[in-house]
């Protein structure tokens, strides 16, 4: 199979029969074989209903229905787990995405050897103030602090090989960061194409102004996972040591002078507080730093997700 699409959506009952449609389209233009692999986020409105009924009419459909709301991230790592297509595409189910970018994405894919292809909506339709600004701002710093030249991390139209999705873990809200994840991964080219932004046609948006809290968050998280999931002692040990040596230092030469110099009131002298609470800081590191290793070497269950139903899968 050629194309996975991989769309997860939560209350899009509206734009459903005309997404799908149009992606049918786009697909049998091209004679990609391909799949459409929808993940119903606990929607309360009718989308699982609408989604059954598009199955009925094109087997391209498969769909998974979680049994609550766990968020774009949870909807993505199924979804990514279902997917059998050599190259996935991933996109919104809002109608913003335009599916008439998927042959491109493919062929960059394909012909180019990208490993990641990221959409980017250089001419937006969003609000300005909470939406365009933010979006800016919150792009310059990931890209300042990953090194990854992207102008639009958090696009949701993006294609992948399909190595790259079998071999990242998206959770949380780490979806944001899927191209960070990738390359510490170890999938170096990561590019970029201008894509159309449309406007929403139904409903309303799903995201608040919670994401701008959660964001640089979620960044510091993703930064420390790709860099020391497997070696926490590395950070925590180095810190704490550190911590430690200043502290030693500080009481060291505190010692000294009331032994040798006769100077008295040490204990009085802020200084010597600064040496205790170095000294315990690092301490704290230290153990911080072993009891992450154990957790590292650890089995996991935060992909585990109750999912309600299945279409053709």
């Amino acid at each position: 199979m050629q194309i996975s699409v991989v769309i997860p959506l939560f209350n899009e009952e509206e734009s459903l029969p005309e997404l799908c449609s149009w992606i049918e389209q786009v697909m049998n233009k091209a004679s990609f074989t391909y799949e459409i692999v929808l993940i119903d986020d606990g929607s309360c409105d009718n989308s699982w209903q609408v989604i059954q009924q598009l199955a009925k009419k094109n087997s391209a459909i498969k769909a998974i229905k979680f049994q609550r709301n766990y968020g774009k991230s949870a909807g993505l790592f199924k979804g990514f787990e279902a997917a059998s297509g050599d190259v996935v595409i991933t996109m919104d189910a809002d109608l913003q995405d335009n599916p008439e970018e998927i042959p491109e994405l493919y062929r960059m894919i394909t012909e180019e050897n990208f490993d990641l292809v990221s959409g980017w909506k250089k001419k937006r339709y969003d609000p300005v103030l909470t939406k365009n600004l933010p979006s800016k701002l919150y792009n310059t710093t990931v890209r300042l602090m990953t090194g990854i030249q992207l102008h639009d991390f958090n696009c949701g139209l993006k294609a992948y090989k399909k190595q790259v999705v079998k071999s990242i873990e998206v959770y949380g809200e780490m979806h944001r960061y899927i191209p960070v994840l990738a390359k510490w991964a170890g999938f170096k080219k990561i590019g970029e194409k201008v894509v159309q932004h449309q406007e929403r046609k139904y409903g309303t948006t799903k995201f608040g102004i919670e994401r701008f809290l959660r964001g640089p968050l979620d960044l510091l998280s993703v930064l420390f996972i790709s860099k020391f999931s497997k070696r926490p002692m590395h950070l925590f040990g180095s810190i704490g040591l550190l911590s430690f040596v200043i502290g030693a230092c500080i009481l060291g030469y505190l010692s000294y002078m009331k032994i040798v110099e006769s100077v008295y009131n040490m204990t009085q002298r802020p200084l010597f507080f600064l040496g205790i609470v170095c000294l315990i800081v690092g301490s704290q590191l230290f153990l911080t730093g072993f009891l992450a290793e154990l957790v590292s070497r650890s089995s996991s269950n935060r992909n585990e997700y109750y999912c309600e139903e299945t279409l053709n899968l």
